[in-house]
């Protein structure tokens, strides 16, 4: 997407909030008018003062320097208010917008993806667009009313000084901004991606802190965080020296500007074209005009990195995800499920290869194949995750892209390898499962799991603190907490992968057990590579090349 492109769809945005940006861009104007015409004002007191007729008597002009001076601060700050409630609103909006497209992309399009460069993304990219909102978009159009006043104003002595003015405004505040981002280049892009790589970076370096210190890593990874960070403070360098010259240059125009103006309007005094208020008047307003421009002449560099952000936020919002939501179709009981002729890969990669299967209603069934055989990729296309290249994936008859995905997920409890533990307490962590569920109902969910005892032990019990990631517990502790869940999902067709790995013989029998006994009302299709586990399914499916035997 190119970068004007960009520019229009952030501005789309503020749609919503049109009203508040135009009382924005007025109370800005206002701001701006206000605190140019005071020393204009202060011109016409000298005016006043050489006994030149200005229409003006000195205890109007002091009144009107205080009734400017305070509008000019209530103006100032009801723009900024405005301003930043306009940003912030629209910064929680995008957020929302970003997070509901995640979920859509989840897992399909997020795995394999920087996790660093995604946390990135949805804080200090979003964060960054608080710069267009709250300080671009209004203060570009309060430039162009603030500055089309003052060419006419001065242009009001004379039309040679109002072009002069005109031509100082368009140099600074449009032809400088232009060229300096021209300059620039990808630099902005550049920036943004650099520093998601180092956030990526950075938090696998934190990860994997532990084997670093065993395995004698730190000095490596530490030299990789240098080598990143100086490859960014070098490009911040690069914007920064242009954001120095940029601003060099706009002051000498302003200072060549001031001195045009002072030449020409000398010249027309000379030649009679305009008398001395004709002078000093249009010098002191231009020289008291260039702050909306000024505010402008900085965006060169600025929009680069905001540009930057707004691609890939939008990038983002704008992925299609590898499977849509259902809605709108008739709800079905869950009967059986089957996968009929289905072939998958993930790329150029088949990982499954005509598989078909039927499992019925209150059936165990187990999976086991080598590693990378595509028994846990079965689960996920029944979950709908990814839609199957070939052949389909069916529940109660029905192909489960014709299922509203809401009805899907409530029949479907799915158990994963990696059980993740969010930084909750533990009762809501199993509660996630079902999030009205009572204290009763997770108890029994997890006296189910064989956990309840273990949590009972805690010193808060079920409100013990579950730490980052699970920190606080072990292995078979989190494999467990998220077997609670899908026990207290309730689902008629359970879907789990690997879910004793981490348990010892005494809780996988527990476990086991409790699965056996729930199986008069719901279908367990299970995967595992434990023969102990294989014990309670009623019928056990080989994997092996993407087919099943």
């Amino acid at each position: 997407m190119s970068k004007v492109k960009v520019l229009f769809r952030m501005l789309s945005l503020v749609k919503p909030l049109a009203g508040f940006m135009l009382l924005a861009v007025t109370l800005g104007t206002l701001g701006f008018l206000t605190a140019q015409f005071i020393p204009v004002l202060g011109g016409y007191a000298v005016l006043e003062g050489l006994g030149i007729e200005t229409g003006l008597t000195y205890g109007t002009i002091v009144i009107l320097l205080l009734v400017f001076a305070v509008l000019r601060a209530i103006f100032r700050f009801s723009e900024q208010r405005t301003n930043h409630y306009i940003a912030f609103t629209l910064l929680a909006i995008i957020r929302d917008r970003v997070f509901g497209a995640l979920r859509k992309l989840c897992p399909a399009k997020l795995e394999g993806r920087d996790k660093g460069d995604l946390i990135s993304l949805i804080t200090s990219d979003v964060e960054l667009l608080e710069v267009f909102y709250a300080h671009t978009i209004s203060p570009i159009c309060i430039a162009i009313v603030t500055e089309t006043i003052m060419c006419i104003f001065i242009g009001s002595f004379h039309p040679i000084p109002g072009f002069v003015a005109l031509a100082a405004f368009l140099i600074v505040g449009v032809a400088l901004p232009v060229i300096v981002s021209k300059r620039s280049g990808t630099l902005g892009d550049d920036l943004r991606a650099q520093s998601g790589e180092l956030s990526a970076h950075m938090l696998e370096s934190i990860r994997g802190i532990d084997e670093s210190l065993q395995y004698h890593g730190g000095e490596s990874r530490l030299s990789e965080i240098t080598e990143k960070t100086n490859e960014l403070v070098k490009r911040q360098g690069v914007l920064s020296r242009l954001t120095g010259t940029n601003t060099a240059l706009t002051n000498t125009f302003i200072w060549l500007s001031d001195l045009a103006m002072l030449l020409v309007c000398l010249v027309l005094y000379n030649s009679g074209a305009v008398g001395f208020e004709g002078l000093l008047i249009p010098v002191i307003a231009l020289m008291s005009s260039f702050g909306p421009v000024t505010a402008l002449s900085a965006l060169g560099t600025t929009l680069q990195s905001t540009v930057a952000s707004g691609a890939r936020v939008l990038a983002i919002i704008d992925e299609v995800p590898e499977t849509e939501d259902v809605t709108g179709k008739d709800k079905i009981s869950f009967e059986d499920v089957a996968a009929q002729n289905v072939t998958f890969g993930y790329g150029e990669e088949t990982v499954l290869k005509d598989v078909s299967l039927e499992v019925d209603r209150d059936e165990i069934v187990g999976i086991v194949g080598k590693s990378g055989c595509g028994k846990s990729t079965l689960l996920k296309l029944f979950m709908r995750f990814w839609k199957t290249k070939e052949g389909r994936m069916e529940i109660s008859g029905r192909d489960i892209n014709d299922i509203n995905t809401n009805d899907l997920r409530d029949m479907e409890s799915f158990m994963t390898q990696e059980t993740v533990i969010f930084k909750d307490t533990i009762a809501n962590n199993i509660r996630i499962g079902k999030l009205d569920a009572t204290d009763e109902e997770v108890a029994e969910a997890c006296k189910k799991a064989s956990i309840h005892d273990f949590i009972m032990t805690l010193p808060d019990g079920y409100d013990t603190q579950a730490g980052e990631l699970g920190s606080t517990l072990s292995g078979g502790e989190r494999q467990r907490i998220g077997l609670a869940r899908a026990f207290l999902h309730n689902a008629p067709f359970m879907l789990l992968d690997e879910p004793t790995s981490n348990l010892d013989s005494l809780n996988e029998a527990v476990i086991l057990k409790a699965l056996k006994e729930s199986a008069d009302n719901r279908t367990i299709l299970i995967v595992s590579h434990r023969p102990s586990t294989m014990c309670i399914a009623k019928r056990t499916l080989s994997m092996d090349g993407g087919r099943v035997s």
